[in-house]
């Protein structure tokens, strides 16, 4: 029987399932509310925030049940299944696997991240960060990339994109045309690039182009300006972009997807969800992530074909690539591979993937200013870890303090945060320790992250700062180069490429003088 109008709207939409945002909602917490939608409407498949294994299994099963075609089920895990999956693995960020190993390393990476993915039924990726991230004043991709170098940026990219293929996953490569000039970050406005034609081929197009050539399966939108490309809209509001450079020019026959449409750089004044999505169809986005009102978007869909401004051909082609998709994994894992987790759960959390990933952290770590001091068993030395906002499922004690515990016993540690902004005396506490202490090591959180301000506050800043300038101090930067700078008074800086789990315990392998 021939899909409705509604039936084919619906079908292009990537609803959400869980959260990470204030107020956090685990998947399975969410379950009832995208049951009931999935029982009105066709929907097309789910973004995956803030799951646990192997509960998160459990309720897309039950989800799929209720999908005739089959849920296509994507996630947010450039950092691993652990990222968005409690029990699964946590890999570092991409660009200490540059600083770390070669394109093998990475291609193991991916594979093993996606199967992990793949048994808890996840079927793609929304990995690799192919931005080349070129300006040190870029808010959002940083360590998120695999280089500010256009060619080993592709090189890494392709790797990646192999590996996931290595496991059966599909793989997305975002954000298109590229995000890592920017300064400015599009979850909070809409950047413009204001690049030239030449610069951008140079730069930014070369992953791209390394990833179609890779065969990668889906191409993320950014909500970006390029008044080289398109003087007038954003990259995934944009026809030229999206339909004439990507898929004209640079012959990618994939699906395209948008970054999530919560974004800022997603909005337009004064139109609803459904009529920019209608705008969004026409320019050549195939699938709609993470709406705000799903509802309102099917409607939008079905409004615009039915009063003439948008043609139905154009969401049965984006449909077709969807279930082009569909059909693949099918072929790979049979019949019942949406209903039914097609990898074995044995390789969730297996230590041969903790062990890449603690390789990988230990490997990219560089001191960027030295030497650094002998701190013994840690007699005389005060630790802070100074970190933005806690995220969700955080633990109350960071892995730093734990291993500073048992490779440094006798140091002083001490963390902080923002939720202290207000709470002079535990400034207070950590300046009369460290008056005491003979070696200061500060650790500071600068990572990127979606919604968020990148590195510290403004007070966490400036005490960190007069910490350096009153005290022989070491400064370990979880993240990027970009973690060194206002903090020239430091006397030693050992720099990480990323604040996970494995990253923080490395940095104390290596001031413990486990090296």
């Amino acid at each position: 029987m021939p899909l409705s109008l509604e039936e084919k709207a619906a079908g292009l939409l990537i609803v959400r399932l869980g959260n990470n945002l204030p107020p956090a909602v685990t998947a399975s917490e969410q379950e009832d509310e995208v049951a009931a939608l999935l029982d009105r409407y066709a929907i097309g498949g789910l973004i995956l925030f803030n799951g646990q294994w192997p509960a998160t299994r459990d309720t897309l099963t039950r989800l799929q049940m209720r999908s005739d075609r089959g849920l296509i089920v994507t996630t947010d895990m450039e950092r691993g299944f652990g990222q968005q999956v409690i029990g699964g693995t946590v890999y570092p960020h991409a660009e200490a696997f540059s600083h770390a190993g070669d394109a093998d390393t990475v291609r193991e990476f991916a594979r093993q991240a996606s199967l992990e993915a793949l048994a808890c039924g996840i079927h793609v990726t929304y990995s690799p960060v192919a931005d080349v991230d070129r300006n040190p004043d870029n808010p959002i991709i940083g360590a998120r990339a695999f280089s500010p170098y256009p060619a080993r940026a592709a090189e890494l990219t392709a790797a990646f994109i192999e590996g996931v293929h290595d496991a059966g996953q599909f793989a997305t490569a975002k954000h298109f045309p590229g995000h890592g000039g920017t300064v400015g970050d599009s979850h909070s406005e809409i950047p413009v690039l204001e690049d030239d034609l030449e610069t951008l081929r140079a730069t930014d197009f070369v992953p791209f182009r390394a990833a179609i050539e890779a065969g990668v399966d889906l191409m993320m939108t950014a909500h970006v300006v390029y008044p080289a490309l398109d003087p007038d809209l954003p990259a995934t509001r944009s026809p030229k972009i999206l339909t004439g450079l990507l898929r004209e020019q640079m012959g990618f026959q994939g699906v395209v997807v948008t970054d999530s449409l919560q974004m800022a750089g997603a909005k337009v004044e004064g139109r609803t969800e459904g009529e920019v999505a209608a705008e969004l169809l026409a320019s050549g986005v195939d699938l709609f992530v993470d709406a705000v009102d799903p509802v309102g978007v099917i409607q939008g869909l079905v409004r615009a074909v039915e009063d003439g401004t948008l043609d139905e051909s154009l969401l049965d082609a984006a449909l077709a690539r969807a279930d082009k998709l569909r059909d693949t994994f099918r072929t790979r894992f049979g019949n019942d591979a949406f209903r039914k987790a097609p990898v074995s759960s044995d390789v969730v959390g297996d230590p041969a993937h903790h062990d890449l990933s603690r390789r990988v952290a230990t490997d990219a770590l560089e001191v960027a200013r030295g030497p650094l001091p002998d701190y013994g068993d840690g007699t005389g030395t005060m630790v802070v870890l100074v970190k933005p906002a806690p995220r969700p499922n955080e633990p109350q004690r960071m892995p730093m303090g734990e291993a500073v515990a048992r490779l440094l016993p006798n140091a002083v540690y001490r963390e902080l945060e923002p939720t202290h902004e207000d709470q002079d005396d535990v400034f207070d506490e950590i300046r009369i320790l460290a008056g005491d202490a003979k070696e200061l090591v500060i650790a500071t959180v600068a990572r990127p992250a979606a919604w968020s301000t990148f590195g510290l506050a403004a007070r966490e800043r400036r005490f960190a700062t007069r910490l350096m300038e009153a005290h022989p101090t070491t400064l370990v930067v979880l993240g990027d180069q970009r973690g060194l700078r206002g903090y020239d008074a430091c006397d030693a800086a050992l720099v990480t490429y990323s604040d996970v789990a494995a990253s923080q315990v490395a940095a104390v392998e290596y001031l413990a003088g486990k090296r």
